[in-house]
């Protein structure tokens, strides 16, 4: 009973195993049968239709036909990835080409740069040498210099600066004593102010017979502040006065001006006969202060206009007050110190010798070697400037007077003061 039922059940199975097959092949040629147009193939539906296929017959035309049209296909496909491929690795190398061209030009600019820029500062370095150097000259040049002249500390004045508001003060002294010292008055007395912002020197002639209150003591002319208590008092005084600072002289005696213009090799002046008079009558006191031979150095008074000038004739014009008063004095001293000024460079390379031992040893100072330094490094740079001349008091701001038996000048100080601020300390 039981047999029979297990075999009834197996035929059936196989009934219905057979009907699927059946059917799945009916239905495998139904899609044969729909397809038209042409086919895409790809390897995945290559391999699904080879598996469909195995039923099939593989020496029917039609089934060698489609192997065949796959195998042109997959040609096809496989030389355009090699195609691609080739196309792509070709781009990469002009790309590393270029890439490479790009970076040899680039490390060649770079080393040119590197030349240049190395070049650059060797230059740079071989200039600093060179300056520290000159420097080093300039300083001990300097220093060789400094200490053949005469320093005065002033302890009141050490700790103040040299510069007021940034011009550089300096008050020139012409000291009337025959040797070096500050005995005797001051006879003559030079503003000497370097303004950087206008590219000007300005020297400003200060009248000794100004009537101004000296510190201390009662008014009097202004160069008896110097006869008083010297260079310190008259530079206080100078500012109680004038409201101008400054800190800084340069005091020369007779001599030290005589060798001054000799040690130039003399210069050149424009001269009227009477001044020429005047300067023979000067030389006649000179040469006898001096132990020289009377006539020395007497000047042709025929002989006006443009003339050479030695030491002790210069010294001899500067002095003379009787033509001009002493505005004409001040003026005659500054168009020496001018033309002194000019041909100091040169004298320099020429004749240093003679400028340095014949000027030195007769000249004072409260600057300071830092500060001689200092002034030398841009001393260059002043050849260049516009040299003003001028006088305090200005034209129409005095008066003559006669206090306690003195000729004096009686100033307005207020306007003097006011000029000085509008040339001297002057913005541009």
């Amino acid at each position: 009973m039981s047999r029979n039922s297990n075999t009834g059940h197996t035929s059936e199975m196989e009934k219905i195993q057979r009907g699927l097959e059946a059917f799945l092949e009916q239905e495998m040629k139904e899609m044969r049968g729909k397809e038209t147009g042409p086919q895409l193939y790809d390897l995945r539906k290559e391999n699904v239709e080879i598996e469909d296929r195995d039923t099939e017959d593989w020496d029917a035309p039609e089934h060698r036909r489609r192997l065949k049209a796959q195998r042109i296909e997959q040609k096809r496909l496989k030389a355009q990835r090699v195609d691609r491929k080739s196309a792509k690795v070709q781009r990469v190398e002009q790309r590393n080409m270029k890439n490479s061209d790009e970076n040899k030009k680039h490390k060649k600019l770079k080393r040119k740069r590197n030349r240049k820029k190395s070049g650059f500062k060797r230059f740079l370095l071989t200039v600093l040498i060179l300056l520290a150097l000159l420097a080093g000259g300039l300083y001990y040049l300097v220093g060789n210099i400094y200490d053949k002249l005469n320093y005065d500390e002033i302890e009141l004045l050490a700790s103040e600066p040299l510069k007021d508001e940034g011009i550089v003060n300096v008050l020139l002294i012409g000291n009337d004593s025959r040797s070096n010292g500050e005995d005797g008055r001051s006879d003559a007395m030079i503003l000497v102010s370097i303004n950087n912002r206008t590219k000007t020197i300005h020297m400003t002639s200060l009248l000794r017979d100004m009537y101004v209150e000296i510190p201390g003591y009662k008014n009097n002319r202004l160069n008896a502040a110097y006869s008083f208590g010297g260079a310190q008092l008259l530079l206080e005084t100078i500012e109680q006065n004038l409201d101008i600072d400054v800190n800084r002289y340069v005091q020369v005696n007779f001599e030290a001006f005589a060798n001054l213009v000799d040690a130039v090799n003399g210069i050149e002046l424009e001269l009227t006969g009477e001044e020429i008079e005047y300067v023979n009558a000067y030389l006649v006191e000179y040469n006898i202060l001096t132990g020289r031979a009377e006539g020395t150095d007497y000047m042709d008074t025929t002989s006006a206009g443009v003339v050479h000038l030695n030491g002790p004739q210069a010294l001899a014009y500067s002095r003379n007050r009787y033509l001009g008063t002493d505005f004409g004095r001040t003026e005659r001293q500054r168009k020496v110190l001018e033309a002194v000024i000019k041909k100091l460079p040169a004298a320099l390379l020429t004749n240093p010798g003679e400028l340095f031992d014949g000027l030195l040893p007769n000249l004072t100072t409260n600057l300071t070697k830092g500060e001689c330094y200092g002034l030398s490094l841009t001393a260059a740079k002043y050849l260049g400037y516009d040299i003003i001349q001028s006088s305090i008091p200005q034209e129409g701001t005095f008066s003559n007077a006669t206090i306690r038996d003195m000729a004096v000048l009686e100033v307005d100080f207020e306007a003097n003061k006011q000029y000085l601020r509008d040339t001297v300390y002057a913005e541009e």
